[in-house]
């Protein structure tokens, strides 16, 4: 550190070698800084602490160690928020220049659909898109998964974001010129196939993302996970997928993100926003009963047991446990039959009769009670007419639960992206979703887009899943800009991890 000696009331002097520059009234420190004569009045502190270099030495030492340690810190908060202003213009201009191809992309996933786990064309055209922006690519995660990692020209935490890539098997019957004319294999039976979810805009938005950030990498204080996960829908029986196996397969390592962001498209108004804290979506199981009577001739019943009838006395019987058994005013719940199978002629009653269905709760303790009485019911009316039940229960997914401090944290990002009056608190939905997987492992957040087009009543549009699904291609730009803006944020403002016991189930 240089000292100081006095050359003068007010001129004080380097003491190093070389030119003495001296600090009077109209010294230039840098540009557009200057100290001003001891008798002027002045409101700049930096420059008032200047002022006291004329001062004792001692006093001169610690107004100098103050004066640095303005310079530093105040000019370092401005200047991260400057550069935090500046990213996001930048996201704003390059989504514009990525729309085009998001929309390409969209409607060429749409034309082409793919079951869960089969989704290989799908990943081919991810994968290869992440490496001609000089993304890293990892393939073959859970089957189909892909997962590309941008890692930012300077140092910061890492975040993930999420879409999923499967279909539907559903026929189409929405007149688009790219409208799915795919025919498939499900459960050996012959169906049509298509992205009635819209995983086909999920998958194109988070493409479009990743383009974004790419173009940005040099400015990015951090590091940035692109998951394209397969199966969200749920595997074929008797193979594993999704989220789940992604994470066993180490989507969420080297290096791991300590926060991940996933949105779904929802019919309500184009380009809106919605978001809650804590439980969003409900948990699913897949529910499996074989019923298994005794075959017999169609015209003498009596001797055989009807398992047709049996299974018709369960479905009944089920759907008590929810109206009448569970205290629907701690959480809510849906009990769903949605398939039933048995016999191949109309007069002969047939050995067994298979049922499957779904279970969809937002609490631990109800769903396990839920679990529970699905299995006494089943077996005990069956029981009664001398059959038996075999009742089987896969978890599908958990809740879909957002971190309740990130979610307070990033939702002034989604008002800044979508316009204050364009966000709102989401309802709880029953539909599921396995985001939730990552969620249990990382603070998350899941969000909903609107995608009904403007001029149309939401209330009346096809709801996912439906063959008439129709989403407004409108809404993608904000979607591209929600995932970018949420991961550069995130960025820029830091990790703060949240204990894994505050995640929910």
């Amino acid at each position: 550190m240089a000292a100081f000696v006095r050359r003068g009331p007010d001129r004080p002097h380097w003491r190093r070698g070389g030119p003495r520059p001296i600090l009077n009234d109209h010294t230039h420190l840098s540009p557009g800084m200057f100290i001003p004569s001891r008798g002027s009045k002045v409101a700049n502190p930096v420059v008032r602490r200047l002022r006291t270099l004329s001062r004792p030495p001692v006093r001169a030492l610690a107004a100098l160690l103050s004066l640095a340690s303005a310079l530093l810190v105040a000019p370092g908060v401005g200047a991260q928020a400057a550069d935090a202003s500046g990213l996001r213009a930048d996201i704003d201009r390059r989504v514009a220049q990525v729309d085009g191809k998001v929309v390409a992309w969209r409607r060429d996933f749409h034309q082409h659909p793919e079951l869960s786990n089969r989704e290989t064309r799908t990943a081919k055209i991810v994968a290869d898109h992440l490496r001609s922006l000089g993304i890293e690519v990892r393939t073959g995660v859970a089957r189909t998964g892909v997962v590309g990692v941008l890692r930012g020209g300077r140092p910061g935490p890492v975040v993930a974001l999420r879409a999923d890539m499967d279909a539907l098997p559903v026929g189409e019957e929405v007149d688009l010129p790219f409208a799915s004319k795919v025919r498939s294999t499900y459960n050996g039976q012959e169906v049509g196939v298509m992205h009635a979810c819209g995983h086909d805009m999920h998958t194109a938005m988070l493409m479009g993302a990743a383009e974004v950030l790419a173009g940005m990498r040099a400015q990015l204080p951090g590091t940035v996970k692109f998951i394209f996960q397969p199966a969200e829908e749920g595997p074929p029986p008797g193979e594993d997928g999704g989220a789940r196996m992604m994470i066993k397969e180490g989507a969420l390592d080297a290096p791991s993100p300590t926060a991940i962001f996933g949105l779904h498209v929802f019919p309500f108004a184009s380009g809106h926003l919605t978001v809650r804290p804590e439980g969003l979506m409900a948990s699913g199981d897949v529910l499996r009963i074989t019923v298994r009577g005794r075959q017999t001739h169609g015209a003498i019943p009596w001797a055989g047991v009807d398992p047709i009838v049996v299974a018709a006395q369960i479905v009944m019987g089920l759907q008590t446990i929810v109206s009448r058994q569970s205290d629907l005013t701690t959480s809510p719940a849906v009990v769903t039959v949605g398939s039933i199978h048995g016999g191949v002629r109309n007069n002969i009653v047939p050995d067994s009769v298979v049922m499957m269905g779904t279970v969809r709760t937002f609490d631990l303790a109800m769903r396990g009670d839920i679990h529970a009485r699905l299995r006494r019911t089943a077996e005990s009316i069956a029981a009664s007419a001398g059959a038996t039940a075999e009742v089987r229960i896969d978890t599908l997914a958990p809740v879909t639960y957002n971190d309740p401090t990130l979610t307070e944290r990033m939702t002034p990002t989604l008002r800044r992206v979508a316009g204050e009056g364009n966000v709102a608190t989401a309802k709880q939905t029953t539909t599921a979703e396995d985001f939730g997987y990552f969620q249990q492992r990382i603070p998350g957040m899941f969000v909903f887009l609107g995608i009904t087009p403007k001029g149309s009543d939401p209330a009346k549009a096809a709801p996912n899943h439906s063959p008439r699904f129709f989403a407004d291609e409108a809404a993608m730009p904000t979607g591209v800009r929600t995932l970018a803006n949420l991961a550069v944020d995130y960025l820029t403002q830091g990790a703060t991890p949240t204990p894994a016991s505050t995640r929910g189930q």
